[in-house]
């Protein structure tokens, strides 16, 4: 680590603008062009069709995320390579979750990987720094709750540090050209902190345009004075993925020609910065797909959606319809968890299977990183099925209720759809599930009515997109309290159209006790009724977290054996109620670390 602990802060920044950015350490270019590096799984071969294109390309630093389950010798391989082509690679990481304090741990554990591995390999082998890319502002209680998430990442980042001090990796971090206008408790700006606090921050300026008013020039010039300022180094972020309703925020569809005709004429002039240090291009995958002339090959419109070809020998008949998943042997009555750090099932499936075997569990929710190819899911979706466990696709964000992120719904439907048809029988996804909640966003505090006539829309697309060709499950999370509110334009309950409207939906019926005037089954009751009537399936969600809501939303205090008691009363309760098929634990990453 170049930055040796905050007190000695001060001290080196004059020395800072003197060595500057040190990446890449095997790198004879006098500025950096890097690019991340998502798919893991790409460098197994020895990834010399990566180190190919870098080459081609000049990239002297490579962002490489982690997979912690790949063996030590996958990683020595390929860094052993790109040193020898004289390019540097940091070990890539990151969750919006590691904003939280409950999943510092997490992070932690990529800094003890990271500095394992390089313990145990030749100097030659290993890592030259470590990035994160964390992102907090996705997380869906990130409206309400900027200046506590903005706190816990604050202390987190500081401990991460505090792991890694003294270990000579070089550290960066990725932030948005927007976060000046966010501080900490004591008044420092976001921005002055995290890049006084690491050795360089790549500001993720995605524009396509340089010179505009709102180009790539005018977002960035705070960071870069800033940085001047304090002796540090900045990168600057371009896109080229492919952004539905956000084609400005791209170089995708541009061609490889315009782009790097616009990122020299960056270059240049941004050459009167000491704190520039060159550019970064998100990211190889999707830059490898440009085309020279900004053409989209034909088979090959979303680059975001890594997909290897088609099934050559479709099911008689189908054509280009996605076939079905074999169905799983499993009990009639669900029971089930939530996967939401995608990451996890590609780097901890065992540990999962593991849980649900422990928990006779056969039902996962699971989030999906469109970013990553098929083979990440297939294997833990096949191991599944075989277990007895019927695997659901899942997404969601509360932006996706408003209409112009109807695009981002439709990524996640196609991904899973193209991921259907790749893979075997087995192997493939049973429903895509959605978790939208707009109701944390302040347009619903200023017009629900208008958020409920957007979210309705997007939910019919959503549910007529996946059936036009496909009999996957279309399913949603809904809190129990939509009844009170009206479809726009009809005299029927919000709850009622979304249950008619899904296959089966998720009741958040947050409550810790099965029974009473505020139980599960009384705060459900409206929504099982509507479900009898209209012959629809419900699962009754349930919370394991800690909640600031109240000690009565969860079973957090309570610890997991109460709430296996209280879950095992349902049924009987539910008896009366055909719609009622079990009940889902919110979420795997709670319940595994839950009191017993």
């Amino acid at each position: 680590m170049k930055v040796k602990g905050y007190p000695m802060l001060a001290g080196l920044l004059a020395v800072m603008l003197l060595v500057g950015l040190q990446t890449p350490a095997y790198g004879e270019n006098a500025t950096t062009k890097a690019t991340w590096i998502w798919q893991t799984d790409l460098i197994q071969d020895g990834g010399e069709e990566l180190l190919d294109f870098s080459r081609e390309e000049g990239i002297n630093l490579i962002f490489l995320q982690i997979d912690r389950q790949m063996p030590f010798e996958v990683y020595e391989a390929f860094i052993q390579r790109a040193h020898e082509n004289q390019i540097a690679v940091h070990a890539l990481g990151g969750d919006p979750r590691w904003a939280l304090t409950e999943h510092r741990e997490d992070m932690l554990g990529l800094a003890d990987w990271v500095i394992n591995y390089n313990g145990k390999v030749s100097a030659g082998a290993r890592f030259d720094g470590i990035h994160l890319d964390i992102e907090p502002y996705v997380l869906a209680q990130w409206e309400d709750e900027q200046d506590i998430i903005i706190s816990t990442w604050e202390q987190n980042l500081m401990v991460f540090l505090n792991q890694v001090s003294g270990s000579d990796l070089e550290l960066g971090i990725d932030i948005p050209f927007w976060f000046d206008q966010y501080t900490l408790s004591n008044g420092t700006s976001l921005n002055e902190w995290l890049i006084g606090t690491f050795d360089h921050v790549t500001v993720m300026a995605y524009r396509n345009e340089v010179e505009s008013e709102h180009g790539i020039l005018n977002l960035t010039r705070d960071e870069l004075e800033l940085a001047n300022r304090l002796g540090k180094q900045i990168l600057i972020g371009v896109n080229t993925k492919e952004m539905p309703g956000e084609p400005h925020t791209s170089f995708y569809g541009h061609g490889k020609e315009r782009m790097n005709a616009k990122l020299e004429h960056l270059s240049s002039a941004l050459g009167s910065y000491a704190s520039f240090a060159g550019i970064a291009i998100h990211d190889i995958r999707n830059w490898q797909n440009m085309s020279n002339d900004g053409s989209v090959p034909p088979d090959d419109k979303d680059p975001t959606s890594p997909s290897p070809a088609p099934d050559p020998n479709p099911e008689p008949g189908e054509g280009d319809r996605v076939p079905d998943a074999d169905p799983v042997t499993r009990d009639s009555i669900v029971r089930g968890t939530y996967i939401w750090e995608a990451h996890e099932v590609i780097q901890n499936s065992q540990e999962i299977l593991d849980f649900a075997k422990e928990k006779n569990l056969n039902w996962l929710y699971v989030r999906l990183d469109l970013e990553q190819p098929y083979s990440s899911y297939s294997s833990f979706v096949k191991q599944a099925a075989a277990a007895g466990i019927e695997v659901h696709a899942m997404g969601g964000h509360p932006i996706w209720a408003l209409e112009e992120n109807r695009p981002r719904m439709m990524r996640l439907v196609n991904y899973v759809k193209n991921y259907n048809r790749a893979v075997e029988g087995n192997e493939r996804f049973h429903g895509i599930h959605l978790d939208i909640e707009p109701y944390v966003l302040p347009a619903w505090r200023e017009n629900s009515q208008q958020v409920i006539s957007e979210w309705t829309a997007n939910l019919d697309a959503f549910v007529t997109e996946l059936k036009k060709d496909s009999n996957l499950e279309a399913s949603m999370d809904m809190p129990v309290w939509l009844d009170k509110y009206k479809v726009p334009g009809q005299d029927m309950s919000l709850s009622k159209w979304m249950i008619n409207r899904m296959d089966h939906v998720s009741l958040m019926a947050f409550r810790d006790a099965a029974e009473g005037s505020n139980g599960i089954v009384a705060v459900a009751k409206e929504e099982i009724a509507f479900a009898d009537e209209l012959g629809k399936p419900i699962k009754i969600s349930v919370e394991i977290k800690a909640s600031h809501e109240g000690d009565h939303i969860t079973f957090y205090e309570e610890g997991a054996a109460y709430m296996e008691e209280e879950l095992a009363k349902l049924p009987d309760l539910l008896k009366d109620s055909p719609s009622f098929t079990g009940s889902v634990v919110h979420a795997y990453a709670y319940w595994k670390n839950a009191k017993p």
